[in-house]
């Protein structure tokens, strides 16, 4: 497929475009961008710093991606922004390259959708087949596991963590980790179970997510610490995948579980 490139869209010459990209009108591609084959900017993106985005990805009209991190250490130096395959990204999304420290890169992977207005900030991982609502936020150094849902107007809090298959309902305020396989929300979100629907949706067996019920109450419900709590998971449950990458997930935090 040939690549298209409108008239009134500025490219610079060290700017990498693959084959089958298409740019619209009044986009602005910068020095140092590299953009996948069969990738389309609709019209009005910006694109810069070291930038690179993947393969089959759709840029609606007035995103901007890979601009300077929103951080008051930040002061130019080279940080990095990685957006894999086949996202779509909404108009007004605003994606932000690193701020120093860290591994100093921002990443996006595969297969997301950013509604309208969603903002990455600096130093974030974001994983595959994510689904952010309209205007949902995230701080800078925040983690979003795969399959995981974000209603809109969402704000969550810097270095917090959104486990795999979560989903926080929209509105929501997130200052501690939210784990995986729950639903949480609220001004200052509380968990309310499991995800039974999304779960479901995804193909988990009823066993899995008899299991994964299981464990939440044990973790959440019980009047234990959650020491305690995790043990008796540890004693009393079959071993699978989905419990121990919860109770992984829990005991990793940093800044508190939500419950």
């Amino acid at each position: 497929m040939k690549t298209k490139i409108h008239e009134t869209a500025l490219i610079d010459q060290k700017a990498e475009i693959g084959t089958g990209v298409e740019i619209g009108p009044y986009c602005i591609v910068k020095k140092g961008v590299r953009v996948g084959r069969n990738t389309r900017l609709i019209s009005h993106v910006i694109l810069e710093g070291d930038t690179e985005i993947g393969e089959g990805c759709t840029l609606h009209p007035f995103s901007c991606i890979g601009l300077p991190p929103q951080d008051m250490k930040y002061k130019g130096e080279l940080t990095r922004l990685i957006v894999g395959n086949n996202n779509t990204i909404r108009e007004y999304v605003t994606i932000h390259r690193a701020s120093v420290g860290g591994d100093e890169t921002t990443t996006v992977g595969n297969n997301n959708f950013l509604m309208a207005y969603v903002h990455v900030a600096h130093n974030c991982k974001i994983g595959n087949n994510i689904i952010m609502a309209n205007a949902a936020t995230l701080a800078g150094h925040v983690l979003v596991e795969d399959f995981a849902v974000i209603g809109g107007l969402v704000a969550i809090h810097q270095f917090t963590r959104i486990g795999q298959y979560a989903m926080v309902g929209g509105f929501s305020g997130i200052g501690q980790d939210i784990p995986p396989y729950m639903v949480a929300s609220g001004a200052r979100a509380k968990l309310f179970g499991p995800n039974m629907i999304g779960l479901k949706r995804h193909g988990f067996s009823d066993e899995t997510v008899n299991t994964i019920k299981k464990a939440y109450k044990t973790l959440f419900r019980e009047k234990r610490t959650l020491k305690d709590a995790i043990k008796k998971v540890y004693d009393d449950f079959p071993e699978s995948p989905e419990i121990e990458h919860l109770i992984t997930f829990i005991e990793k935090n940093k800044r508190g579980i939500c419950r």
